[in-house]
């Protein structure tokens, strides 16, 4: 199965990729970490935001395998420790299917997007800075499969 990380925004600064790739690569070959990136639409005035999160709220839908289990990032959804979401990790791998994780845009995701969704997720009552958060996705998912797995990483 793969987790992929379905993240408007590209050209990322290096200790991003740098953060993301160290994770990546220690998830085992059974749960593949994978990032797509959606071309962010470019915000020339206040009028544009909202034409903009529309072509990326179509974009991420287009982008969407046709059978996958599909988490939003949102800040109203639900908050997991890493106890939880190691549970939900062995759940997903039950599935049988991959597990798209998306990270909007600036202003978010449309509700058509968040309609997709089969749950949401926030990862704190903190904004944080979209690229910050791919790294933080990463060893979250990389801490569950760790702690699923009876490994010594997670130390609580």
């Amino acid at each position: 199965m793969r987790f992929i990380l379905l993240a408007v925004g590209t050209k990322m600064p290096a200790w991003v990729t740098t953060g993301f790739q160290e994770y990546q690569k220690r998830m085992p070959p059974h749960l593949k970490l994978e990032l797509q990136e959606i071309e962010p639409v470019r915000r020339v005035s206040k009028g544009t935001t909202d034409k903009a999160k529309e072509i990326e709220g179509k974009a991420i839908l287009a982008a969407l395998p046709k059978r996958a289990y599909i988490i939003a990032l949102d800040e109203h959804g639900k908050q997991f420790t890493s106890m939880e979401l190691a549970t939900k990790m062995h759940d997903f791998q039950q599935l049988g299917s991959d597990v798209v994780i998306i990270i909007g845009g600036p202003e978010g995701l449309t509700p058509e997007v968040l309609a997709k969704a089969n749950e949401t997720i926030s990862l704190s009552k903190l904004t944080m800075p979209h690229p910050l958060v791919r790294i933080v996705i990463a060893e979250a998912l990389y801490r569950a499969y760790s702690i699923d797995a009876g490994l010594p990483y997670h130390r609580a």
